[in-house]
């Protein structure tokens, strides 16, 4: 018997290789793990985002959305998603990456509805009429009473709490220098726009930190108390010259204030007899004007006791800095056109009254 190959070692064909083996089972666990990775992710993005799923149609009801400053389109559409507005944050993000305008959605409040078409959320949003704001204007010249009607009417806020803040204005940025924490004067006149979950404090703190802003700028205390007057005296005589003056006399209409209060004079401005009265009247009759009051300048020697209104920051820089002049006396010859005249004679005062008094026979 031949002994070829008896001593040959041949490694049978089929003869499993290990090291081959476990690099397929870690390849396939890898790949399970994968896969149920890949699956959860979807879940969470069907969960969170909606999976790009749409509403039709203008939808029903009514959501307020709030857009915080600085949210990305990919934020509002979550926004919206979690309120129900769209179905899913992608189908929002889709249309609105399609939609140049789509980046001009700023922060506020947007009257929306439930269940919206993506596009008609967007379109809804780029409209200014779904934007929800309180509007309130305050021009100058309003008592703090007319102040509050005006609030209360643009935010359906009761006026009565409207007063409450003011009762509390010390606390909501009232100066300290203010008498008696009296808020007159400093509401300051604007345009104001709040949010709708804005609260009648809130109001009365945005007004009093514009009036703020304002003294700031105009650097008002210092520059008052160079007059020689408090700064909440020079407040006084800014709602005065509000009250009485055309603003391209307001430096004139100043400086005959304080002309009459350096010569000791009465101040005799119907404005504050009005303020007392709580009337509007541009000719007041002999018993209004013997009307018993601490703001009765025909009765009382210096300034009344508050601002009688809410002077705006042309009157506030005339109190500060009033034109150079002699006068003592002023006539409002035509109140329709604003017209002026000035004058330190008496005799040319009596003639600018009888102009006056013309005016008011022709119009009664």
């Amino acid at each position: 018997m031949s002994e070829l190959g008896l001593n040959m070692e041949v490694e049978p064909p089929n003869r499993p290789n290990p090291k081959k083996g476990r690099g397929a089972l870690v390849l396939a666990v890898l790949v399970f793990f994968g896969v149920i990775a890949f699956i959860g992710v979807l879940l969470v993005r069907q969960f969170l985002l909606g999976g790009g799923e749409d509403y039709s149609g203008a939808g029903n009801g009514e959501v307020i959305i709030e857009v915080q400053d600085g949210q990305t389109l990919s934020e509002i559409g979550t926004t919206l998603k979690e309120n129900g507005v769209v179905a899913s944050a992608d189908s929002f993000i889709d249309v609105a990456a399609r939609n140049e305008q789509a980046q001009t959605i700023g922060p506020g409040y947007y009257r929306l509805a439930e269940r919206m078409s993506a596009q008609a959320a967007l379109d809804a949003m780029l409209d200014p009429a779904n934007q929800v704001i309180i509007r309130a204007v305050i021009p100058e010249g309003l008592r703090m009473q007319q102040v509050v009607r005006r609030l209360s009417k643009a935010s359906n806020i009761p006026e009565a709490r409207f007063e409450a803040a003011i009762k509390d204005a010390s606390k909501l940025g009232l100066p300290k220098w203010a008498k008696k924490g009296n808020a007159e004067g400093f509401l300051f006149p604007a345009t104001y726009e709040f949010a709708p979950t804005a609260s009648a404090r809130d109001m009365i703190q945005a007004m009093l930190t514009r009036y703020n802003e304002a003294a700031e700028s105009l650097d008002f205390v210092a520059r008052a108390k160079r007059t020689g007057y408090s700064p909440y005296e020079v407040m006084v005589i800014a709602s005065l010259v509000q009250a009485e003056g055309h603003p391209d006399d307001y430096g004139k209409v100043s400086r005959v204030i304080y002309n009459r209060l350096a010569a000791g004079m009465p101040l005799q401005l119907d404005a504050t007899v009005n303020y007392a009265l709580k009337k509007t009247d541009i000719n007041l009759s002999p018993e209004e004007i013997a009307t018993s009051s601490p703001y009765n300048t025909y009765q009382n020697t210096g300034l009344p006791p508050t601002p009688i209104n809410q002077p705006g920051e042309a009157a506030i820089e005339a109190a500060l800095e009033p034109d150079k002049g002699d006068w003592i006396y002023f006539v409002s010859v035509n109140p329709d056109t604003g017209e002026t005249k000035f004058t330190a004679d008496y005799d040319e005062f009596l003639e600018f009254k009888a102009e006056f008094e013309e005016y008011v026979a022709k119009n009664p």
